[in-house]
């Protein structure tokens, strides 16, 4: 059913003159006297201990300001994983409920994991855009089905759609800060400007919101606003002016275990954490079920080089997470000028645990996380002076992620443990509350933020949205911890966890935990075993007491599984990281054999564009060219994973860069000669290396005549989680081959089109077949 207009109570004559206007039912509806603006500062992959307001190492003068004039939770838990956690942050039900286990890379077509929000389960955003709001999202996405973030993919699940009146960001789980993969509102864009002229996201997405904010109160100032503010920070890659980065030069050289033993006792003395609270063991899963690449290696075992390293890393971690804080505090400053900062409800938080997935050794390159490769410390080496810069996609090694997750077991994806799970939170609302500086110990959940915002605001979730039932919301306010004291009882009484395969459930202050690590590839659930904890008088989970209390571990299982069963969260899945993000799912296009390519056409994601993982392809294009012809033919990814063929100094050259590890794989011709020709690749697999990739032979062609060959290997995991999408006729953010610079477009003739084929049949037999088709069309 839908709420029903008021009737028209004016007067309708036949003459307008003899008649009398009622504009009551056409008015727009507007929002409570007096609803407070609200603003979600939503960080990613940030353990409980970085930050300052926590006794963290990392300065957060932005969030210290407002935790000194706010509150601080030292018990808001989060799902352990991006994309679930932004789910409940829309619409306050459990991450399985909005069809989101996992992030949109791996979802797997079940109930729980199918990536699109049910109609049962309305948005904040539309509820408050109906209500007077405007709406604002900037930043990271990551709800959007990796099918639909493309240029023609579906719009039904972005922003705009969901209740946002403007959105700017990015729509997958992370992108280079330097050269960033942008969306406006519901279209790609470009970057503004590059770094060389000092652009970094993390800048550019403050810039607009404060334009967003400005427009606001120049045209609307009474109309109360909600702004979601996502940064890219703190996931990988871990990016940052040199100049914040230089602030903590020497800041981790004593390592992450002394990090470990000093934020702890930072915490006890700031009240985050009780007197007693014990540390959790460094690598605390047995052997049989731990995961190799979250394995801490201990500091002590490192050589000098590895120290040097290894500390480097946490310096790029801190600086960027700084500069950040520094863009939120752009932010703060407009809205206290403007007078805007009493009545605006804010809430600074990140959305899961450290992470993880910077292997034991740090990463140059995040990516190799997602294609099973393993990090070489050689090569992270030869980079720890650039680290930061364009020219990484670098990640921490795993022990500053479990240092960052001080005093807790494990990181990120472990959705059992606090590690994974318990987050920053500061609230700022001098409006809403006096109490000031304050500490609340009251657990609670990300599905809590929706209802205390509504209860905030002074509205309510509707039973019927649109004409559907509405799943009630799991979440329930915080609002009473404004003024409760800091040990006042919490309201929530049980919430449950899974990830990845990995579960657990927190009920009235003790919580359950399966042993089981994410992503493992194991299985065998039924063969987990599950530990104990009382988490009210031990808060780091560092005491099983599953032996001492067997009913009361029995009474939490049943519970987890009667929460499973009403949240649709089976099937439980830890496959690896390359099985989950090569999940094959419903396209709007039918996948094919052969995929041809025009150019004139923006990049084209990955999600969406044709599979060459793994498998043997052929690249043929339709050329006439001139003499001073070059350019980019075709590029897909960057120089951190990606392959391109091009036009330099009149010769036919491929590149594939195979996850950023020198040298690039080259294969060029002799100089070419003006006129038309099919220009074209071939990749042929013949085996699986040590790691899974694939082994085999290249040849580039001019015309039907191999002109280079020679031993290749290529990925089987992606280039990119996201951006760095396949172009034609130029190379799109960050080049591929450091042998030009981007974009480098086709110049000097004219480029008909691109074929990629998968089908296996013989070059020679696709080559005329293609340059006619491609000529014709």
């Amino acid at each position: 059913m839908t709420e029903e207009r008021a009737k028209f109570a004016g007067k309708i004559s036949l003459d307008v003159r003899d008649s009398v206007p009622d504009w009551k039912p056409y008015e727009l509806k507007r929002a409570p006297e007096g609803a407070p603006n609200v603003l979600i500062v939503l960080y990613d992959d940030t353990g409980m201990a970085a930050w300052s307001p926590y006794g963290g190492r990392i300065n957060m003068p932005t969030m210290d300001r407002l935790a000194q004039n706010g509150l601080t939770y030292t018990q808001w838990h989060t799902t352990a994983l991006c994309s679930p956690t932004r789910s409940t942050f829309l619409t306050g039900r459990n991450h399985h409920l909005n069809r989101a286990a996992t992030i949109m890379e791996a979802t797997d077509g079940f109930p729980g994991a199918a990536g699109r929000l049910p109609e049962e389960c309305a948005t904040i955003s539309h509820v408050l855009q109906d209500n007077g709001f405007s709406t604002f999202w900037v930043g990271k996405d990551h709800n959007v089905p990796e099918e639909d973030n493309a240029p023609g993919g579906s719009r039904s699940m972005w922003p705009v759609q969901l209740g946002f009146d403007r959105f700017y960001g990015f729509l997958g789980g992370e992108t280079n800060n330097w050269y960033p993969d942008l969306v406006e509102d519901n279209h790609f864009i470009d970057q503004p400007y590059s770094p060389e002229d000092g652009y970094h996201l993390s800048k550019d997405l403050a810039d607009q919101a404060l334009h967003m904010l400005h427009n606001q109160q120049a045209s609307n100032p009474s109309k109360p606003w909600y702004l979601w503010f996502c940064p890219g920070a703190n996931h990988a890659p871990h990016h940052a002016p040199e100049e914040y980065i230089a602030k903590y030069k020497g800041a981790f050289d004593d390592g992450y275990e002394a990090y470990r033993e000093w934020v702890l006792g930072r915490m006890i003395e700031k009240g985050i954490m009780p007197e007693g609270t014990a540390l959790t063991p460094l690598n605390p899963m047995p052997e049989d079920a731990a995961s190799p690449a979250d394995f801490v290696r201990p500091w002590a075992e490192l050589n000098d080089d590895e120290k040097r390293l290894f500390a480097r890393f946490a310096e790029v971690y801190a600086g960027f997470s700084e500069y950040t804080d520094a863009q939120v505090g752009r932010i703060i400053d407009y809205l206290e000028e403007t007078g805007q900062l009493d009545n605006t409800l804010i809430f600074y938080c990140a959305d899961n645990g450290a992470s993880g997935e910077g292997s034991p050794n740090g990463s140059v390159n995040e990516n190799k996380f997602f294609n099973g490769y393993p990090d070489d410390l050689a090569e992270n080496l030869a980079m720890l002076d650039r680290l930061g810069s364009p020219d990484t996609y670098n990640h921490y090694p795993t022990g500053w992620a479990a240092a960052f997750s001080t005093p807790f077991q494990m990181f990120k994806r472990y959705a059992q443990f606090s590690g994974g799970t318990c987050d920053p939170m500061v609230i700022h609302w001098p409006k809403g509350f006096e109490a000031k500086g304050e500490i609340r110990h009251q657990y609670h959940h990300s599905t809590d933020i929706v209802a205390t915002v509504l209860d905030a605001v002074g509205l309510e979730m509707p039973d019927v949205y649109r004409g559907v039932k509405q799943l009630p919301l799991n979440g329930v306010s915080m609002r009473y911890t404004f003024e409760a004291a800091p040990e006042a009882p919490t309201t929530k009484t049980q919430q449950y966890y899974e990830m990845l395969g990995t579960r657990g459930i927190w009920k009235d202050g003790w919580k359950a935990a399966a042993i089981h690590a994410p992503i493992s590839d194991r299985g065998h659930f039924d063969q987990d075993e599950w530990e104990l904890y009382h988490v009210a008088e031990d808060r780091s989970e560092s005491k099983n007491l599953a032996v001492e209390h067997p009913e009361k571990l029995k009474e939490l299982i049943d519970a987890w599984f009667e929460e499973a069963e009403a949240n649709d969260v089976l099937p439980l899945d830890d496959r690896g990281p390359v099985a989950l993000t090569s999940i094959q799912r419903p396209q709007a296009e039918p996948l094919r054999d052969r995929y041809v390519y025009y150019p004139g056409a923006a990049a084209i994601p990955e999600s969406v564009a044709v599979n060459v993982r793994g498998r043997s392809y052929k690249i043929i294009a339709d050329v006439v060219i001139d003499a001073d012809a070059e350019g980019v033919i075709f590029a897909h990814g960057s120089r951190f994973g990606g392959h391109s063929l091009f036009i330099k100094d009149r010769k036919l050259t491929y590149v594939y860069n195979f996850l950023g590890i020198p040298p690039e794989q080259t294969f060029t011709s002799e100089e070419l000669t003006p006129g038309p020709h099919t220009l074209g690749f071939e990749f042929i697999r013949e085996s699986a290396g040590e790691h899974g990739e694939s082994i085999g032979t290249a040849k580039l062609y001019v015309d039907d005549a191999v002109v280079a060959e020679g031993p290749m290997r290529a990925q089987i995991g992606k280039f990119t989680l996201c951006g760095d999408g396949l172009c034609v006729g130029f190379d799109s953010a960050d080049p591929v081959s450091s042998q030009y610079r981007n974009p480098f477009p086709f110049t000097g003739g004219k480029l008909l089109g691109v074929a990629v084929d998968v089908s296996g049949e013989q070059y020679r037999d696709l080559e005329l077949e293609a340059a006619a088709m491609l000529s014709r069309e």
